[in-house]
């Protein structure tokens, strides 16, 4: 079968006037439908148009952090940040008459109750006068991607961005790391006003928003928006406490362990970063020879992962390297009308560059494997679930991992499994900063550093910022894009952590088992809620009381049986 490469793969910005003629008439033949089945036909005839703008958004959008600087790719970027407000009205216009549809009742048996939940929740997150509100949030957003995207940051005479820079924080030579850390946070130090101006700004329009729409404030909202129907803020805060009290003090271990590791006086933020004195685990080789194993290493874990990574490389599917003006981090998105997923990464020669392709990939595959659904609401299920299936497949990767790693496999296993008991607590306290910024919209700039500080000094006990002015003022929250770009997808990833553990668990027991769970959630995609799709896997809620105790007890006593030379 050929397969369109990713540059092969045709953008037509949507064109306004044709969209709302099309939308027009389905909506019309909607409200007309004199049978269920003319109900459904115009259903699916929105579903398509649905998939084909999206489409279209995912393009723009890569193509722009493909290169911050392309002035072309940056025009149709802005294009649907000025105008996708106005395209989700006329999505609204046809909710508004389906929900409305004496065929209802069909149209939900046809395509699912959630599917009917999705719509009514959407009619609660959107109105034509928050449109204007929604065109500078996105404007908003993008001008912290291009300040973070564009960074110069100069160490011993050579500049790095934010991603090239990354080789530097690890360094064995803490000379060198503690300049490169000094430099690197120098970034936010430079940019303050800006970077405060900017959040500030987000702050004040989300809540205007929130209140325009008739809600007590943007957390109410922004839950609404994320689909999260089966748990809510209090449930929430009550894993943050169990995080606070079962894993705060067993990270504090593994923190001391760190610092007798590396036989360090004093431990800072500087190092927090370097787990061995001989250096973190590194992939033996570069982008194209990790590549490469990657593809072996999927042809063999099972006939569905080869068939998906054959296509991701036939296709070009995957932009891992780092370059100048290219956006930071990494990210997996889907073209639905060719049914493709694609990933976006930073390479950078660190243990990163591994976990990073098979967490992007674990969102790729689950992507490819929901492109049979009919509904665009269930391409992906809602983010907590969507990141059981990256950090998932981080976990069943792991018999792979001396592919890449060679003689520092049981180093890469150490690190990769305390990374994910170090992430709870951090994870946490993103989620309970944004908690107390929205609940606090008025709060002056000066008061969100003071509270960041006061997240580090519950959530991360052991940091210390001393010779850092900017992380010790309490800006290290600054270069965390989600808070920035997408409010309160963060705590997803401590939720999904919980699951991912069952899995890597699992999976040392019966590792057939452990795969057919996760192909079954995967196949799943959004046709379920969290909750849901974990029962359906045959995992444990991460609300349930215990669950975090038990899997958390049960890695780090795993740790500590294995790798007990690491420990102490």
């Amino acid at each position: 079968m050929s397969v369109l490469t990713f540059s092969e793969l045709p953008y037509v910005r949507p064109n306004l006037d044709s969209l709302r003629s099309s939308y027009g008439s389905i909506t019309t033949q909607l409200n007309d439908a004199a049978t269920a089945e003319i109900a459904i036909e115009a259903v699916a005839a929105w579903n398509a148009l649905r998939i084909d703008v999206s489409t279209m958004n995912s393009l723009a959008e890569v193509h722009f952090t493909q290169n911050v600087a392309n002035e072309a790719a940056k025009e149709e970027k802005l294009w649907f940040d000025e105008h996708g407000p106005s395209i989700v009205d006329l999505d609204q216009t046809f909710v508004h008459t389906l929900l409305g549809s004496q065929w209802k009742a069909a149209i939900g048996q046809k395509f699912g109750a959630l599917f009917i939940t999705r719509l009514e929740d959407s009619t609660r997150t959107f109105r034509p006068e928050i449109m204007e509100l929604l065109v500078k949030e996105s404007e908003l957003s993008r001008q912290y991607n291009e300040l973070t995207a564009s960074a110069k940051i100069s160490v011993d005479g050579t500049t790095y961005n934010l991603s090239s820079i990354g080789k530097l924080l690890i360094d064995l030579d803490r000379d060198v790391r503690q300049r490169a850390h000094l430099a690197m946070y120098g970034f936010l130090s430079e940019n303050a006003s800006e970077l405060d101006r900017i959040y500030h700004d987000l702050v004040q329009l989300r809540t205007q928003k929130a209140q325009a729409l008739g809600f007590a404030s943007y957390t109410e909202l922004r839950y609404i928006e994320y689909g999260r129907v089966d748990y809510n803020a209090a449930d929430v805060e009550l894993f943050r406490a169990q995080v606070r009290e079962v894993v705060v003090p067993l990270v504090m271990q593994l923190r001391r362990a760190q610092q007798n590791r590396l036989g360090l006086e004093t431990f800072t933020i500087a190092d927090e970063k370097v787990q061995f004195p001989d250096g973190n685990p590194v992939a033996e080789g570069d982008h194209d020879w990790i590549v490469e194993r990657a593809a072996n290493m999927y042809k063999e874990l099972s006939p569905e992962t080869h068939e998906f990574f054959s296509l991701m490389l036939d296709g070009d599917l995957l932009d891992l390297k780092t370059r100048d003006n290219k956006a930071t981090g990494g990210y997996c998105t889907s073209f639905p009308k060719y049914g493709v997923p694609f990933i976006f990464a930073n390479f950078n020669r660190t243990t990163h560059d591994v976990e990073v392709l098979t967490h992007e990939a674990g969102h790729a595959f689950q992507a490819y494997r929901s492109r049979q659904h009919i509904v665009p609401e269930y391409f992906w299920p809602t983010m907590e679930a969507c990141e059981i299936h990256s950090m998932g497949m981080e976990f069943l990767t792991w018999p792979w991992m001396k592919e890449f790693f060679g003689e520092q496999t049981d180093k890469f296993r150490f690190y990769h499994l305390q990374g994910a008991l170090l992430f709870l607590p951090y994870g946490c306290a993103v989620d309970h900063f944004q908690h107390w910024v929205y609940a606090n919209p008025t709060a002056a700039p000066a008061e969100r550093l003071a509270k960041w500080k006061e997240m580090e000094s519950m959530y991360m006990p052991w940091r210390n910022t001393e010779g850092y002015p900017a992380a010790a003022e309490g800006r290290a929250w600054q270069f965390q894009r989600h808070i920035y770009e997408s409010p309160f997808y963060y705590i997803d990833y401590a939720l999904a952590q919980t699951c991912a553990l069952q899995y890597w668990k699992w999976s040392e027991e019966d590792r057939k088992a452990a795969f057919d769970s996760y192909l079954k959630i995967c196949d799943i995609g959004g046709s379920q809620s969290f909750l849901s799709i974990v029962s359906s896997g045959g995992l444990i809620s991460p609300f349930q009381d215990g669950c975090l105790k038990g899997v958390v007890d049960y890695s780090f006593s795993w740790l500590s049986q294995h790798y007990p030379n690491f420990m102490h």
